[in-house]
């Protein structure tokens, strides 16, 4: 695994190093993992209230755009969002929302994927996601389906990814953090992911540095 952190997107051999997972057997079966994974949690969910829902199916899905890269990513979104729906059909297939998949997992891939992780990248990433893909494109499609309005539609997901939003990104901090040690030891993630969020890595030191 190349060990390499990009600092921009506009980089030939990070989008070489992308191409390269489909002719990884193992990132293959990392793949297969995830989807298999996203499509088992894809019905699970904390009720808040009535109209507002925890799902766990992000984390999973930042987690797997991580490893494998933006590439992999929009194919694995356009492969669970069909086993999905064939697993656990729900209303009539519409392909808006299989295109919502694809997009929220390029758009981690695009912002975890070889880059350094860091706070602020996170809640960017995040925020993306709930405004271009669950506020914007999500009302579009419920309008099409519906026929309330997109006004009504757009203003409904406002307040439900206001709301998350914050919660989402905690658990995507901590998913990230705990889990980029192991990834290293796997190698599947480049050895400067493994040293964590800055700013907790420093806590970290200095308790120990007391401690001793």
């Amino acid at each position: 695994m190349n060990g390499r952190l990009y600092g921009t997107l506009f980089s030939k051999d990070y989008w070489k190093e992308a191409a390269r997972q489909f002719s990884s057997v193992r990132m293959l079966a990392v793949c297969a993992m995830f989807i298999a994974l996203r499509v088992a949690l894809s019905s699970l969910f904390i009720p808040v209230t009535e109209n507002l829902r925890i799902y766990f199916t992000y984390f999973v899905t930042a987690l797997g755009a991580t490893i494998y890269g933006p590439l992999m990513a929009l194919a694995e979104g356009f492969i669970s969002d069909l086993l999905g729906y064939a697993l656990f059909p729900s209303g009539a297939f519409f392909p808006g929302y299989t295109l919502s998949a694809m997009l929220g997992s390029l758009f981690f891939a695009l912002f975890l994927y070889r880059r350094k992780l860091t706070i602020a990248r996170v809640f960017l990433c995040k925020l993306t996601i709930n405004v271009l893909v669950n506020i914007l494109l999500g009302s579009l499609w419920s309008a099409l389906l519906y026929g309330k309005g997109y006004i009504y539609y757009v203003t409904k997901s406002v307040v439900k990814n206001t709301v998350l939003l914050p919660v989402e990104v905690i658990v995507l901090l901590v998913v990230l953090y705990t889990m980029n040690p192991l990834l290293v030891r796997l190698r599947l993630a480049p050895p400067q992911l493994g040293r964590g969020i800055s700013w907790i890595a420093r806590k970290r030191e200095g308790g120990q540095k007391v401690n001793d």
